[in-house]
């Protein structure tokens, strides 16, 4: 096993004296090639070029001697410190930081980022990245080959965003290029990079004040979910009412990297509470006078949606595929072409019994697990607490099974 392992963040700017001493004696050091070819490396060390930090942390901890890890920023910030002090690799690390790319991109911009959102896009990650780019107004997308500015961008449309791309921070070829979103595509981008990805109006309760939270304020926006009708405006739609919408976004669970499907908006009351948990939301409706409706009231109250006109079924046909989804508005035929498109969660409701087995039925034929309840509620007036209002639906919900379950 490694004497020592140190692992030193590597900003562009020269060395502290603490961290020239641990690469002056070490024996073995891995890195990416910019950082093999720093003039303090010893000659004589083994070097190793970093791909897989976990194939890196084997070797490092078959070697006798003293290892260094040389990382771009702060390798504590989404980094190789992470791997390397996994058990079963037994290391002890010590870990002189630098600056992060993330607070160098921001630095670069010019601009504060303790209110940013802050995600890895590779692969694997990259739609649930972008999903968070729709949602936030200002996010910073730590990239990677195959998920960098361009498939940001494409993975976008529809949305307009400005992209500030940082290209290989800290380097003699580092540049600062601003584009709009629906641009990133056309242009080669150099790895590494980092996006800041920004958009959309600001809170209204908490623009230009100094936050007191990283990242999303939890705090912003009205307490409370299932907020009442005058929330929204006054009237809500009979599939709105407030114990229903509630039900919905429990079975639903829309949070942060989701994409949420709201169809039949109406008001806009369900969608703007799902992108109210950090979601992000496209509302359709085929009426234009709820969508204007929708889009007044999440910008009235500060959040982001994609807002959708047209009919359901044909409209979904080029929309990015959802994580969850409600239906309020179609029936039973759009319920089954949103169950084509195989999201993890579907939730509708229906006026009749015989309606809901008919859903029910098409939702089990398609693979999910199925619940049915039926929710009546009755409001009533404090002053005289007599019946004021009476509402009474079947909630149905499907859940996908998940694969290998």
């Amino acid at each position: 096993m490694a004497d020592r392992v140190t692992v030193i963040g590597w900003d562009g700017s020269p060395l502290t004296a603490a961290a020239s001493a641990a690469l002056g004696a070490a024996t073995l050091v891995a890195g990416a090639a910019h950082h093999l070819a720093l003039p303090e490396v010893p000659a004589g060390a083994e070097r190793i070029r970093l791909g897989s930090v976990a194939l890196a942390a084997r070797r490092i901890a078959a070697h006798r001697g003293t290892a260094v890890v040389l990382a771009d920023g702060d390798p504590g910030f989404f980094g190789v410190v992470r791997t390397l002090r996994a058990p079963e690799f037994g290391l002890e690390v010590e870990v002189v930081p630098a600056v992060s790319s993330v607070a160098a991109a921001f630095a670069r911009a010019g601009m504060p980022w303790d209110d940013a959102q802050v995600v890895v896009a590779h692969r694997r990650t990259l739609r649930r990245a972008v999903n968070v780019c729709r949602a936030h107004t200002k996010v910073a997308v730590l990239t990677s080959p195959g998920a960098g500015p361009a498939e940001l961008g494409l993975l976008l449309e529809g949305v307009h965003r400005s992209f500030v791309i940082c290209e290989e921070l800290g380097t003699e070829r580092e540049r600062v290029s601003v584009v709009t979103s629906d641009k990133a595509a056309d242009h080669t981008w150099r790895d590494p990079n980092v996006v800041i990805v920004l958009g959309g109006p600001a809170r209204p309760d908490t623009a230009g004040e100094t936050g007191w939270i990283a990242g999303r304020d939890p705090s912003a926006g009205p307490r409370g979910w299932a907020l009442p009708a005058d929330a929204y405006g006054g009237d809500l739609g009979e599939g709105e009412t407030p114990l229903l919408r509630a039900s919905q976004l429990a079975r639903l669970g829309p949070r942060v990297g989701d994409l949420v499907w709201d169809i039949g908006c109406g008001s806009g009351a369900f969608a703007v509470e799902a992108a109210r948990a950090g979601a992000a939301v496209i509302a359709v409706d085929s009426d234009r006078a709820a969508c204007a409706r929708t889009d007044a009231t999440a910008r009235r109250l500060g959040v982001q949606l994609q807002i959708v006109h047209g009919t359901a079924p044909h409209v979904l046909e080029n929309l990015p595929e959802p994580d969850v989804v409600r239906v309020a508005g179609g029936g039973a035929a759009v319920v089954s072409a949103v169950a084509d498109r195989r999201p993890q969660r579907i939730v509708t409701h229906a006026a009749t019994r015989d309606a809901a087995e008919l859903i029910g039925r098409d939702l089990t034929e398609h693979g999910y697990g199925v619940e049915c309840a039926l929710l009546q509620s009755v409001e009533l007036d404090t002053r005289a607490w007599t019946e004021k209002e009476r509402s009474v639906a079947f909630l149905l919900s499907g859940v996908l099974p998940k694969r290998g379950a």
